[in-house]
């Protein structure tokens, strides 16, 4: 009986070990060595349809994202790797127009252009845009459920943006 118990501690120790270490590999970055510190630069809002507040969620989702998915340490000023772009758009259209003509789903649309610039290998630059959409039936005012909306798109998008810099090295 105590042969078996020591059985089962060792596979309990295994499985937690193994679980550990695929927990603390699910982000999927693999940030060279060489690369130490990061620098996110304040993303403008240059979108047609200004929301007051998005830049600055923007930009701090996106230094918030970094540095908990990653070693590297934020810097003012530029870092070994440095993001800067804008806000490209911010789009509210209809979708689900029904027989009478009348939408049943709206859809918010949130376009953000980004520069990654590594200053450590100046091949791993690049500069795309993201989007992500959020859609919401049309019966709700966009004004109550705005913040809502936006930090689900910004999670998206950070999400994005954190996987297509980090995840391919």
């Amino acid at each position: 009986m105590t042969h078996l118990k020591h059985i089962f501690i060792i596979l309990a120790l295994a499985v937690i070990t193994t679980a550990c270490s695929v927990r603390m590999t699910m982000s999927g970055a693999s940030i060279p060595e060489n690369l130490k510190t990061v620098s996110v630069q304040f993303f403008q809002n240059r979108a047609p349809i200004i929301n007051p507040t998005l830049s600055q969620n923007f930009t701090e989702s996106l230094k918030d994202r970094i540095t908990n998915e990653s070693r590297l340490i934020l810097k003012n000023g530029v870092g070994d790797v440095d993001f800067s772009g804008e806000i490209t758009g911010y789009d509210i259209r209809p979708m689900a127009i029904q027989e009478d003509a009348i939408s049943a789903e709206t859809r918010l649309t949130v376009t953000v252009k980004v520069r990654m610039k590594n200053n450590k290998d100046p091949k791993a630059n690049w500069e795309t845009s993201f989007s992500a959409y959020q859609d919401y039936p049309s019966s709700e005012n966009i004004t109550a459920i705005e913040d809502q909306l936006t930090q689900q798109i910004i999670d998206q998008l950070t999400e994005n943006i954190f996987n297509s810099a980090f995840a391919d090295w």
